[in-house]
């Protein structure tokens, strides 16, 4: 009875981490162009948010000194609370007029099932934009060359799948 157990449990074991080996990424560059504003540089968030509208992931951080991460109120509280590690996704604030480029990467399953990219910018002693644009988390939307418009400080954004 015990060995039955033991291999039960070895073999609960063997598939969890099967399935988690097997998550696939999907990558994306995502260019963003600016506004032609006036002022100081823009700090910009992309964000995975769930079905329910609530924060999930950040995917890309533009701006590099974390003192100016409360410019951003409703991300910082989030990122503040779930203590997520920014290594290796932040990057050079954007300026106006200016284009950047990030790579970012998601889980493939969340495609096409209610997830959207959030992008908030904020500018120093100037207005946040909490939903700059927000796009769904769809192949449709992703793969649509004209892009999608901000609200903002930002002009549009565009994706090109990462092979």
């Amino acid at each position: 009875m015990k060995n039955t157990l033991k291999v039960f449990v070895l073999a609960v074991f063997v598939l969890f981490l099967n399935n988690v080996a097997s998550a696939q990424i999907t990558k994306y560059k995502c260019m963003i162009q600016m506004q032609n504003y006036t002022g100081k540089e823009a700090y910009v968030i992309i964000s995975l948010m769930n079905p329910q509208g609530q924060y999930e992931k950040t995917l890309g951080v533009l701006g590099p000194d974390q003192e100016w991460y409360n410019t951003l109120p409703q991300w910082d509280k989030f990122s503040t609370k779930k203590k997520e590690k920014l290594n290796g996704i932040t990057g050079a604030s954007i300026a106006g007029g200016a284009r950047a480029t990030r790579v970012i990467e998601f889980e493939t399953a969340k495609l096409d099932k209610g997830y959207k990219l959030r992008f908030e910018s904020a500018v120093e002693t100037q207005k946040y934009h909490v939903k700059d644009a927000e796009i769904a988390l769809t192949a449709a939307a992703l793969d649509n060359k004209a892009g999608a418009s901000g609200t903002g400080y930002i002009r549009q954004v565009r994706f090109i799948k990462v092979q």
